[in-house]
């Protein structure tokens, strides 16, 4: 079990109990929202109930507090065959994924509300690709991801959802933004044969002990996940939020030599912590915290690095410059 025991009315659940129901042959999962996201420019079915309990969680009005509505994977399915409809930039699998998402827009909207460009803009698309959703501007990408409450211990729900959706879209590629804790081999064996294409996975730390005080669990397989989801052929991408006093350059480091060790070419999102949850007392990390961060896992050998979260660190057009002299801006994500 994880960290995902609740009191409801007086009586002890846990999150699948909560979150999930079978009937009439379909699976049904609490979901708290389905929108175009930024900056992933990506459908993210925000799902309800989770197996950690993070004192970080950005979500956990949701994913800690049972909020939304009973949807089943029929009615998933078709949701996302309706974005399809409204898809305008098409990706290869390769890159289904959030961190590829930067390399095609900064989120400016300055090309629809101006007519011009912003002074960050990777010029690869044109302002019709641009479209607006409740999170900003972007491009709305092939690409439907299960986000919030992560259940992955429960994959029969999540199999059958993958299936759904490819039997109603075309074109649309599946990822999980998961924390890794339910991907055992057999779980990814069947995600495999379901048809699910790629993972971003947050390795939340290195260590055990920060992990569990962090998360509530352990992380011992979590650090296999990584080469057991290169092992099916799925696509992969890995986070860690620098948590100043917490998660800094020590873990990050760590991180980046096992992934180094796996695969050099892994994409690698180091994001800035946003104070939230039970961490509200801690500060969000400094531009030179972030820099040295970056510069600790390019130098265990991985190729592909970006920083997320910039406007959380970086306050000033010299705070900028500075960021892109250190980093490139290729590495903004």
């Amino acid at each position: 079990m994880g960290a995902c025991l609740h009191d409801i009315g007086g009586v002890k659940k846990t999150s699948c109990q909560i979150a999930l129901k079978y009937k009439g042959g379909l699976w049904y999962r609490l979901i708290y929202d389905i929108v175009l996201s930024r900056p992933e420019d990506y459908l993210s079915i925000y799902m309800s109930m989770c197996n950690h309990r993070c004192l970080k969680c950005h979500s956990w009005y949701f994913t800690q507090i049972p909020e939304g509505k009973f949807l089943s994977t029929e009615e998933i399915a078709l949701r996302v065959k309706e974005y399809e409809e409204k898809v305008t930039v098409f990706e290869p699998r390769r890159r289904a994924t959030m961190w590829h998402a930067s390399d095609l827009c900064r989120h400016c909207g300055m090309c629809k509300l101006r007519g011009v460009r912003g002074p960050l803009c990777p010029r690869k698309l044109s302002s019709d690709k641009i479209v607006y959703s409740p999170q900003g501007f972007g491009p709305a990408r092939n690409i439907v991801a299960y986000t919030g409450g992560d259940l992955a211990c429960r994959v029969e729900f999540y199999a059958q959802l993958t299936e759904k959706i490819k039997e109603q879209t075309k074109r649309m590629w599946v990822l999980f933004e998961t924390n890794g804790y339910g991907l055992t081999r057999k779980n990814l064996d069947i995600l495999r044969d379901a048809g699910l294409d790629s993972f971003w996975l947050d390795i939340k730390a290195y260590s055990e002990d920060k992990y569990k005080k962090l998360c509530g669990v352990t992380n011992k397989w979590i650090l296999k996940v990584p080469e057991w989801i290169l092992e099916r052929d799925f696509v992969l991408e890995v986070s860690t939020v620098y948590i100043p006093s917490f998660i800094e350059v020590d873990e990050i480091k760590k991180i980046a030599r096992l992934l180094a060790d796996i695969d050099e070419n892994i994409p690698y999102m180091i994001i800035a912590f946003i104070p939230e949850f039970k961490l509200l007392h801690l500060r969000p990390p400094t531009l030179k915290e972030m820099i040295d961060a970056y510069e600790a896992a390019k130098s265990e050998g991985l190729r592909n690095v970006k920083l997320g979260n910039i406007s959380l660190f970086v306050k000033t057009r010299e705070d900028l410059e500075t960021l892109i002299e250190h980093v490139g801006l290729e590495a903004i994500g």
